[in-house]
């Protein structure tokens, strides 16, 4: 996906939600921080997105710009409509969103998370793809390992997945050096 792609999704969902505010929590989300961030963190055709204000919209963006819809056989991307608690987040992550607002979005804002509190939502569930994502991050230098471990010491999880998360920290990090 592209910055002025991610865009549209903004202006898309904000109208259809009648929220001028968008939540972007997947891995697109780098696009706000970095918009022309590296190939390999900007693979993916889809935004998971939701409205901050009227988050139970979620599902009418979904139905309406997502996956398989008109608007995805037209532009070839999509927004998908995601709960407010789709990732595992450390503390204070709304208040470090990264601002998308411009003409291109029609003033909608699309609230993108910051680096770091989006690669604690990708270190936690640790799919393949989270991890080829983590790896370009790291890779980049986009992120560091002492804001990861401050991130992730605010993050409300269980111990066992706390040990597992400093684990895949580790080994991210080691690989890089």
């Amino acid at each position: 996906m592209k910055r002025h792609q991610l865009e549209h999704l903004i202006r898309a969902a904000a109208d259809i939600a009648d929220d001028d505010e968008i939540v972007v929590i997947g891995s697109q989300a780098i696009l706000g921080q970095f918009p022309d961030a590296p190939e390999v963190l900007v693979v993916s055709n889809e935004a998971d997105v939701y409205p901050r204000n009227f988050p139970e919209r979620a599902d009418l963006i979904d139905g309406t710009i997502g996956e398989l819809s008109p608007f995805h056989d037209t532009y070839g991307y999509y927004a998908q409509g995601v709960g407010e608690r789709t990732a595992v987040l450390p503390l204070g992550w709304e208040a470090r969103l990264v601002m998308v607002k411009n003409p291109n979005t029609r003033g909608a804002a699309g609230l993108c998370l910051e680096v770091h509190d989006l690669a604690i939502s990708k270190l936690v569930p640790w799919r393949e793809k989270d991890q080829r994502f983590l790896r370009g991050l790291v890779d980049h230098r986009m992120v560091t390992r002492e804001v990861l471990d401050q991130r992730l010491a605010t993050t409300s999880v269980e111990p066992a997945v706390r040990e597992a998360v400093e684990a895949r920290i580790a080994r991210l990090f080691a690989r890089s050096d």
